[in-house]
């Protein structure tokens, strides 16, 4: 086990004043994922899911600039209100997981924590690079998991907002 496997390559957490149901409905509805992250263009459930449970295929398609590229993602961990994640390959080499950890906290709002673990090698990395037009590393990924938090902080809250006025 390297230490990408265990350690993330990058976090990034936000306090969202929403149920965290609410905020776990909203990340693991994956074809909307298009709306909070500033890459990633759209998501489609393989094999006839229609949404996630552990081993649920999706492919993914992502955009950086004129550049685009197609991923497929495996969900991993699927625990309603808790977590979620999943593992993502291209052309059938491993290259990262996404996890969101959702914590309730005392408010009624909770905790999320967006992490990258990285399980690319060297040359999966260079190849990435030219593919997607970044390195992908965590510089980058902290800026779009931030964008992605706070779209979804908005998007929870509002949602949260409707539901009890």
């Amino acid at each position: 086990m390297t230490q990408s496997d265990t350690l993330p390559l990058c976090e990034v957490s936000i306090h969202i004043d929403a149920p965290a149901d609410t905020v776990w409905d909203l990340i693991s509805d994956l074809p909307r994922m298009g709306e909070w992250s500033p890459e990633t263009r759209r998501v489609e459930w393989q094999g006839g899911a229609a949404g996630p449970t552990v081993g649920t295929k999706f492919k993914g398609h992502n955009a950086a600039g004129a550049k685009k590229w197609t991923t497929t993602g495996t969900i991993a961990e699927c625990e309603r209100g808790r977590v979620v994640s999943w593992d993502v390959t291209a052309y059938g080499l491993p290259v990262s997981r996404w996890r969101y950890q959702i914590t309730p906290s005392g408010d009624a709002g909770c905790d999320v924590t967006e992490q990258m673990f990285d399980h690319r090698w060297a040359p999966t990395k260079w190849a990435g690079g030219l593919v997607s037009g970044s390195d992908h590393g965590a510089a980058h990924n902290s800026k779009g998991m931030e964008e992605t938090l706070q779209r979804l902080k908005a998007a929870a809250e509002a949602q949260s907002r409707g539901a009890a006025g």
